[in-house]
């Protein structure tokens, strides 16, 4: 009988002892592989795993529990147990740094500063700007739409459309007319996972390495770094009341303009159709387009909404993003892109390569609530749920600050802008560990200023704050602005 490759390369593996076995479990109880409380693989199953004798792994087993690190009980899983960790820390080597040959794509991600805005945290209040309340989630409406998906047998399973379902597609089709005006046939959608993977394939199709790209600034700053890692120059234009300054593309020469006109991203501002016009005009005379993110457009309350760029101009020079991530959840991981017709096949195939498709399930369940209507009736309540914790900031913050602070980009969106007139942006640092010593979560505005021009202005003279408050009760925004001004004393009394 001929051996498998497979049971050829078990037979030749070298095979661990106890000791060894031993060893790389202790490792992982002591890095937090395996927390306290948590239960390790059965004697039966870690045994079948490393191709031993359960009596090897039962032996490692024991030694662990001789030094107090598991506890074992008959008929059960070895439990971690609590342990005072000082001692043992000195068990573990540190591992040795090792800096790898990476490709230029590589060198650059290596220089960019990790993001750790998805670790927990136990704050008191956190106003992150991004985050949604769990309540707001329509989760009766979801679970019907995902069972209705799931018990609807498939003709087969198999790779779909790149471009996303068909269904959903047409779905988006009919509300992006409803809600933003925008026209578009079905093969210009391509839906992503995520606005950021929206953005990942606008750098690999459009941009080059050495070339330029016009960013917002202060502007949405994972943007510019997406579009930085291609080898991009990125080049800062200043933004106002009225969104990016236009009259200052004139002389730029660049491959894309990267753009949030619906609510200037942090600032606020709208972008009035003279400057879109203004905007649409440069991309199309230096053969260039325009990245329209439409992140929050849903939210919009002391103001009218505005057409968005896609719908000037049969949107020639215009790829439009937007995404249910400021709506249902930025867990879904579903975004979707409005390209121009001569975009709409190679953007197919980046899709293809990058991951074949966004998880057809949840684009099956999103269409099912778009065409009943649960979707706009969801957007509908929660922006007012959206409006009265607006309401709420506004106030606290007027009461306890007033004067001290003025406020900026409140007409729209899940986040506003607070500038302390008291305090200068050099004091950005300090305040924010102050509040987290409060138990309040603040976010400096100064890291979405291009960091080659650094911030211009009135950053230096005033300390910005980005304040979300769409993830928070009324009676949390209240105590959070408390614990904000608490905080703010703190700095001013230490400076």
């Amino acid at each position: 009988m001929v051996q498998s490759e497979k049971q050829v390369a078990t037979d030749r593996a070298p095979k661990m002892g106890a000791r060894r076995i031993y060893e790389a479990l202790k490792d992982q109880i002591l890095s937090r592989v395996y927390e306290a409380g948590s239960q390790l693989p059965s004697s039966r199953s870690l045994a079948n795993e490393l191709h031993v004798s359960r009596t090897t792994v039962t032996v490692a087993y024991e030694q662990l529990a001789a030094e107090g690190f598991v506890e074992l009980r008959q008929g059960a899983r070895p439990r971690v147990t609590t342990l005072h960790m000082g001692p043992h820390l000195r068990d573990i080597k540190a591992p040795r740094e090792t800096r790898g040959p990476l490709s230029a794509y590589g060198e650059r991600l290596r220089a960019l500063s990790p993001w750790l805005d998805y670790l927990t945290n136990t704050l008191t209040v956190d106003f992150r700007y991004g985050d949604l309340a769990p309540s707001d989630f329509p989760a009766l409406a979801w679970k019907r739409a995902i069972n209705s998906v799931i018990t609807r047998r498939p003709v087969r399973l198999a790779y779909e459309d790149p471009r996303g379902s068909r269904r959903l597609r047409q779905a988006l089709q009919g509300y992006l007319w409803r809600a933003r005006t925008l026209q578009c046939n079905l093969e210009q959608i391509i839906v992503v996972t995520g606005s950021q993977q929206g953005l990942d394939l606008c750098a690999r199709i459009v941009l080059d390495a050495g070339r330029a790209f016009v960013m917002e600034n202060p502007g949405y700053r994972m943007a510019r770094q997406i579009f930085s890692s291609t080898g991009a120059t990125a080049v800062a234009v200043a933004v106002d009341a009225d969104g990016l300054k236009t009259e200052d593309l004139a002389q730029i020469d660049a491959r894309m303009a990267y753009v949030t006109p619906s609510h200037q991203f942090p600032l606020g501002g709208v972008m009035p159709i003279s400057r879109r016009q203004q905007l649409l005009d440069w991309a199309r005379d230096h053969d260039a387009y325009v990245v329209e993110d439409d992140y929050d457009s849903e939210y919009r309350y002391d103001i009218s909404p505005v057409p968005p760029l896609q719908s000037l101009e049969d949107g020639r020079n215009v790829i439009y993003l937007g995404t249910v991530s400021k709506t249902l959840s930025p867990m879904l991981r579903i975004g979707y892109l409005v390209v121009p017709q001569q975009l709409q096949e190679v953007f197919a195939t980046a899709k293809q390569l990058v991951d074949r498709h966004t998880p057809m399930t949840e684009q099956e369940a999103l269409a099912s609530l778009i065409e009943s209507g649960a979707y706009e009736s969801h957007v509908r309540r929660v922006r007012r749920l959206h409006r009265e914790r607006r309401e709420t900031l506004l106030s606290a913050l007027e009461y306890a600050l007033g004067e001290r602070i003025t406020i900026e980009g409140a007409d729209a969106g899940l986040h506003v802008v607070v500038w302390l007139n008291e305090l200068p942006g050099s004091l950005e640092t300090a305040l924010i560990e102050a509040a987290r010593q409060h138990g309040v979560g603040l976010y400096g505005i100064s890291p979405l200023y291009d960091s080659a021009t650094g911030p211009t202005g009135a950053p230096r003279e005033r300390l910005g704050l980005v304040m979300g408050y769409s993830a928070l009760t009324p009676r949390q925004i209240e105590r959070g602005v408390q614990l904000l001004a608490a905080a703010i004393d703190t700095v001013k009394g230490t400076r």
